[in-house]
C-alpha cells in the first residue's frame, strides 16, 4: 500500500476542524476523527450533482462533498451520475426520443439546455448541469472533494483529464496539495490506470461487497482505500479491509442509526446524502431541531405476494411520537431514488396515532392512504427515506 496521503503527525489533528487527507484512519469508535462526506453534494436535500447541492453538502460540516465525473461527447468534463439523462432532467422536452440515450452522447452545448434541478422541486428549477471546473468555485471554507470517476469505459480518456486538472488548474492543485482530493471508482482498471497517471493522489476502489482476502491485496497494490455499502458491512468484512492495509468508507449512509451501526464497525469515512444530519449525530446534537414527532416508524419495501396489490402492498409508517395532534396533510417520503410518496389531504396524527402510506390501490382510511401508483417505489433490498413536511421542512430520515 502506498499510503500516499499520509504525512507526519497528520493523525493528531482535529477533523473535526479542519479538512484532512482521507486517508488517516479514525480508531474504532472515534466519532471525533470520522471523515464525512456529502454524497453527490447533498442529494437529500439539493438535486444531486448540481451547484446546489455542492453547496448545500460543502455548508453542511462534511470534510468533503463527492461528485460523479463523466465526459460529453465532444470531451468536456461535466458533472453527473446517471448512465442516462432520464431520471433527473428534462430531456423528454429538450430532446425528444433521446431520454435513454448515454449521457455521454450530448455535447457540452447540449448539456446545458438541460434542467437538472427541477425533478427535485420546483425550488430548483433552473439548475443545470455542472462543467468540472465550476466544482472547485462553489466549495465553501475547507471542504475538499472526492471525484468519482462513474463508468470510464463510456469516457475514454477521463483519468488523464482529471489528473491534467489536478496538476495545472490552481484551484484544483491548490485542494490536491492541501490533502482535499481523493478520486475513486467503481472501475478497477481505471483506477490502476489513474494511479499511474497520478501516483501522488490518494485513491479508493468501490466494491458492492468486501472481496476476499486476497482480492483485497491485489487492490492495497493500486489503492489506499476501499468504500462499500453499508448494508453488505460485517465485522469480518471489515476486519479484512483493514488487515489489507485498506482506509474504510461505506455508501451511503441516509440515518443515525445506520452511521453509528458502521462507526461501531469501525468504519473511517460515512458518505451520505443528508451530511448536516449525520454531523449533528456525530456531535450528539439534535438531529432534526424543527420536528414536531412525526416520523418514519417503517417501511414495509417487501410484502408477501405483489408489492402493488391493492390494500397490503408496500407502505411507509409515519409515527405521531410527540404530544402535539398533527396535520400531516401534504407530508412527503422521498427516496434516495427521488421517488415520492405524498400524503393526501385531511389526515390528522393524535399523539400515539400511526398512519400506512401506501404506494399502490387501496381504500384511503382513518389510518391509510394510498398514492394509486403503478410501479413500485421501495427496494424490498433495503432504503433509504426522507420525511418533508408540507411547508418543506426535513422532518426525518429513516434507513432499513
Amino acid at each position: 500500500m502506498k499510503l500516499r496521503s499520509l504525512a507526519a503527525g497528520a493523525l493528531a489533528a482535529c477533523l473535526a476542524t479542519t479538512a484532512l487527507s482521507p486517508a488517516m484512519a479514525a480508531t474504532k469508535g472515534d466519532q471525533d476523527a470520522t471523515i464525512l462526506i456529502g454524497h453527490r453534494g447533498a442529494a437529500g436535500v439539493a438535486p444531486e450533482n448540481t451547484l446546489a447541492a455542492i453547496d448545500a453538502g460543502s455548508r453542511s460540516g462534511a470534510q468533503f462533498v463527492e461528485i460523479d465525473i463523466q465526459l460529453s461527447a465532444d470531451g468536456v468534463p461535466f458533472i453527473f451520475h446517471d448512465n442516462t439523462p432520464a431520471r433527473t432532467t428534462n430531456v423528454a422536452e429538450v430532446f425528444p426520443g433521446r431520454e435513454d440515450d448515454p449521457i455521454t452522447s450530448f455535447t457540452w452545448a447540449e448539456l446545458q439546455q438541460l434542467d437538472a434541478g427541477s425533478y427535485f422541486s420546483a425550488e430548483f428549477t433552473g439548475e443545470g448541469i455542472p462543467h468540472f471546473d465550476a466544482v472547485a468555485d462553489a466549495l465553501n471554507g475547507e471542504t475538499g472533494v472526492f471525484i468519482e470517476i462513474k463508468s470510464p469505459a463510456n469516457s475514454p480518456g477521463v483519468e488523464q483529464v482529471v489528473a491534467d486538472y489536478l496538476a495545472t488548474d490552481p484551484q484544483w492543485s491548490a485542494l490536491e496539495e492541501s490533502g482535499k482530493i481523493e478520486v475513486l471508482s467503481f472501475d478497477a482498471t481505471s483506477n490502476k490506470k489513474f494511479a499511474e497517471i497520478a501516483p501522488e493522489v490518494p485513491l479508493q476502489q468501490l466494491v458492492g461487497t468486501v472481496p476476499s482476502e486476497s482480492e483485497l491485496a491485489e487492490i492495497s497494490a493500486f489503492a489506499d482505500s476501499f468504500g462499500t455499502n453499508y448494508r453488505t458491512l460485517d465485522e469480518a468484512g471489515a476486519q479484512r479491509v483493514k488487515d489489507a492495509g485498506l482506509g474504510l468508507g461505506v455508501y451511503t449512509v441516509n440515518s443515525a442509526e445506520a452511521a453509528q451501526a458502521s462507526l461501531d464497525l469501525g468504519v473511517e469515512r460515512l458518505t451520505g446524502d443528508f451530511p448536516r444530519e449525520i454531523q449533528r449525530h456525530l456531535k450528539g446534537q439534535k438531529i432534526f431541531p424543527s420536528n414536531n414527532g412525526v416520523v418514519i416508524g417503517d417501511s414495509v419495501n417487501d410484502v408477501p405476494g405483489n408489492d402493488l396489490q391493492a390494500e397490503t402492498g408496500e407502505h411507509v409508517v409515519l409515527s405521531n411520537t410527540g404530544k402535539r395532534t398533527i396535520d400531516v396533510s401534504g407530508y412527503l417520503v422521498r427516496d434516495a431514488g427521488n421517488n415520492l410518496l405524498p400524503v393526501g389531504q385531511g389526515y390528522v396524527l393524535e399523539p400515539g396515532d400511526e398512519l400506512r402510506v401506501y404506494t399502490g390501490p387501496g381504500t384511503n382510511a382513518e389510518d391509510a392512504y394510498y398514492n394509486g401508483g403503478t410501479a413500485n417505489v421501495l427496494n424490498n433490498g433495503g432504503d433509504s427515506l426522507a420525511l418533508w413536511t408540507a411547508d418543506g421542512k426535513l422532518a426525518d430520515t429513516f434507513s432499513n
